[in-house]
């Protein structure tokens, strides 16, 4: 006796690989929805199997290192250094050896959601999560670039464990632990990729919850980026200290 189509797709959706004897019987199937969730069925598993070799792919860097002895490699990365508002935002995250986070990818790459989703995992499985902040003035007093090594550094210091390779996102710090900078890391490294993810979401709630203070200027949606609605609140009631006053258009704020 056939199985049911509506048996079939419940059956296709419990599994995650090939090997159940029962798919060669429901190839064989000529019914049109049959055929359909089968074939839907192959694509799933392609999807998934391009997702497990990307990831693999990510885990060179940290491969290459444990190989050399290091067993506690953080990854680094920050947010926040185009906004007009707000600090820069750093993470540092180190990984367990057998981490698997299928999705995991630069945060810029990832919806809203599926961030959310891999910051609790993240939080969860770390063995370490540093965030560091740097702020608006901060930013002014000593320039984006060295305030985003400073944000980098404060997240090394909120470690409760002692990484001994850095893994940064083109960047490179003056301590004294081995590091290597890799360019686009964030989307080549598991690490850097995490620490995006924490940095991103940490940033985000920071910004939402400036928002409330200060709703003219819709840092919930904009974050601090200069989008229409932001500028208009600038014209309207002009910057706060939140703002960045060495960025323009806040430059010319400060000048009139």
């Amino acid at each position: 006796m056939k199985n049911t189509i509506k048996e079939i797709a419940e059956a296709l959706r419990s599994m995650e690989d090939d090997k159940d004897p029962r798919i060669h019987v429901w190839e064989q199937d000529d019914r049109k929805g049959v055929n359909r969730l089968i074939k839907s069925f192959r694509t799933r598993l392609e999807r998934v199997q391009k997702e497990h070799e990307r990831f693999i792919d990510m885990t060179a860097f940290e491969m290459s290192a444990r190989e050399n002895g290091y067993k506690l490699i953080a990854g680094i990365d920050e947010v926040g250094r185009g906004p007009l508002a707000g600090p820069v935002v750093a993470a540092a995250v180190v990984l367990p050896d057998a981490f698997y986070l299928p999705g995991l990818d630069d945060s810029k790459k990832l919806s809203n959601t599926k961030k959310l989703e891999l910051y609790e995992t993240i939080q969860q499985r770390a063995l370490g999560i540093g965030v560091g902040f740097a702020s608006a003035k901060e930013i002014d007093d000593v320039n984006i670039y060295q305030a985003t090594k400073l944000a980098m550094l404060r997240a090394l210091g909120e470690m409760k464990v002692s990484p001994d390779m850095l893994l940064i996102d083109a960047m490179t710090l003056d301590i004294g632990i081995e590091q290597q900078s890799i360019i686009k890391g964030d989307a080549r490294s598991v690490s850097i990729a995490a620490a995006s993810v924490i940095a991103k979401v940490t940033r985000d709630r920071f910004m939402t919850e400036l928002a409330k203070q200060y709703p003219y200027y819709r840092f919930e949606q904009n974050v601090g980026y200069g989008t229409k609605e932001h500028l208009e609140g600038l014209k309207q009631h002009g910057p706060i200290k939140e703002h960045r006053f060495s960025f323009e258009p806040i430059k010319s704020f400060k000048n009139e």
